[in-house]
């Protein structure tokens, strides 16, 4: 399938896809600018941003590869006739503001309070220059990791090497109409005292939260009271000031050229100020995407500083990297609980996603995940086996290695291997450590009451006297006449019990598709341990 001709790009014209949909705007608002006589000038620019203040977490990975959706569709959308570049800029010069919990040497950080982050030093070693450029590398490393084609960009070296100067002069020249934006949106008490300039201060080093005493927008400088009382004037170009969150955000868009941008739904109240004061300092603002946030298993938004949910490197420990970009494609406008309980069913519903299209439509394909996943380039993968029904035979087998558990794969499916299946062959140690991890430790089985004895001891008769075919639905089968026989008003019920007591646990597979590849004689075995009680002490 190529995605680079004329029915690809009317597909995508009306493809509902939701980075369609962003395509298409920002489509709309490149075409607004020429019409209005100012055409974009140079490539197509979308911009991600992160915060070094802490480690870099899944949440900034979602912004990344989202906005990698987005990009690719709209290659698609302008059948890839327009240059486009992805850049990822850190607000590394940020001043600390407070030491994140979840670092070492905390007390040497205290001495480095309110210092830009790339002039911390690296609490985790000396490897890196500071505490930014730690975290810089962190986020670079993972995105290289998913071969992400984009361009890392530090603020203090947009600062410092003078790339933003003309806008932080043409900022000084609109200084009082930055201000008419900034104080309506600010304390009575913060007015008194604001500044969208914050100074670095020459003599301690930190970054500055006073007010002006005066701006020479010609000379290019500000004057301000250094932490020692003494006045000081300083050019704003040089990196010897920045500007306040607010303001920086409206400027970076200016001086970069940012035409595409999506962010938290924490900046959706300021993101008109952001236009506003971009605006100001004539340019047109970017199209604009606001997601929902992350939240932990008790519902509190993930936080670098906390280290709560769940980290790349965590995740991809346990699954596939394709099923966390699935999780990032799913309803980006729905608040979502990121912890590790979410995992097997990302990787079985990508497994899902992966499996169908091969039979869909050109309009289905772009409707499925996988297609935004892979860039249109859809790998011909599947796995015979889901991660849950993986989990359960890990549980069953007591399996510690990946050979031991092919061994029973391959009864299942006779014709897959390591070799010709490489994506099950991955989900096999993946179980296995997500196994060990989450699912032993909680592992509680119980003995089953006088009703379900009775119908495990039928369907142990019922397998025993089995000779027929001993496929997923001809064993589901059986487990549904044993449930049926003993009179289960609700089959969960039934399903449940086979859960509780044969493997420990509340949820689990198809139960036929467990026997099927555990086997017949080693799920009879099982149930007589069950009955035997030898289970209870596992």
């Amino acid at each position: 399938m190529t995605d680079t001709n004329t029915d690809s790009v009317a597909l995508a014209q009306k493809a509902k896809a939701w980075p369609f949909e962003q395509a298409r705007a920002l489509k709309k608002r490149l075409d607004n600018m020429e019409r209005a006589g100012n055409p974009k000038q140079g490539p197509v620019v979308f911009e991600t941003g992160y915060g070094p203040s802490g480690l870099p977490h899944i949440g900034t990975f979602g912004e990344v590869v989202r906005t990698a959706m987005v990009r690719h569709a709209f290659h698609v959308l302008t059948d890839h006739k327009i240059e486009t570049r992805m850049i990822c800029v850190s607000d590394d010069m940020d001043g600390m503001r407070k030491i994140p919990s979840n670092v070492p040497n905390q007390e040497t950080l205290a001495t480095h309070l309110g210092k830009p982050l790339s002039a911390v030093p690296d609490p985790f070693s000396n490897e890196y220059e500071s505490f930014a450029h730690h975290n810089n590398a962190r986020l670079r490393a993972f995105l290289d990791s998913f071969g992400f084609e984009y361009e890392f960009l530090s603020a203090t070296q947009l600062y410092c090497s003078g790339q933003y100067d003309p806008m932080l002069l043409r900022a000084l020249e609109k200084f009082d109409e930055i201000m008419a934006v900034m104080l309506p949106t600010l304390g009575e008490e913060r007015r008194a005292t604001y500044s969208p300039f914050l100074p670095i201060s020459p003599k301690t080093g930190r970054v500055l939260y006073v007010p002006m005493q005066s701006v020479d927008a010609k000379a290019g400088t500000i004057t301000f009271e250094d932490e020692d009382g003494s006045e000081t004037t300083i050019k704003v170009t040089g990196g010897n000031a920045k500007l306040q969150w607010k303001p920086d955000f409206g400027m970076r868009w200016a001086a970069l050229g940012v035409d595409f941008e999506m962010f938290g739904k924490d900046h959706q109240d300021n993101a008109p100020i952001y236009s506003k004061i971009c605006r100001i300092l004539g340019v047109q603002p970017p199209a604009q995407y606001v997601y929902e946030l992350f939240l932990d298993e008790k519902g509190e938004k993930i936080s670098k500083s906390k280290g709560n949910g769940i980290s790349v490197e965590e995740w991809l420990a346990y699954a596939p990297a394709e099923s966390l970009s699935l999780y990032q494609f799913q309803k980006p406008r729905v608040a979502k609980k990121l912890y590790f309980d979410v995992i097997p069913k990302a990787v079985d519903e990508y497994l899902q996603h992966l499996g169908a299209y091969p039979d869909q439509d050109e309009v289905q394909r772009m409707a499925n995940p996988v297609w935004h996943i892979h860039n249109g380039d859809v790998p011909l993968a599947n796995s015979p086996v889901s991660f849950a029904l993986l989990l359960n035979l890990v549980s069953a087998a007591n399996a510690a290695d990946k050979e031991t558990l092919w061994g029973f794969i391959s009864r299942y499916a006779p014709d897959a291997s390591a070799q010709t299946h490489p994506l099950l062959d991955r989900l096999a140690g993946h179980a296995i450590r997500y196994y060990q991890d989450f699912v032993k430790p909680n592992k509680t089985y119980r003995a089953p009451d006088d009703k379900e004895c009775a119908a495990l001891v039928d369907l142990r008769a019922q397998l025993q006297a089995h000779t027929g075919d001993v496929d997923a639905q001809t064993l589901q089968n059986l487990v549904f006449a044993a449930g049926k026989a003993h009179e289960f008003e609700n089959l969960r019920l039934w399903f449940l019990a086979l859960y509780e007591v044969l493997l420990g646990q509340s949820q689990g597979p198809r139960f036929g598709s467990f026997i099927a590849i555990y086997g017949v004689q080693e799920t009879i075995a099982l149930i007589d341990q069950a009955l035997d009680g030898k289970l209870l002490s596992a």
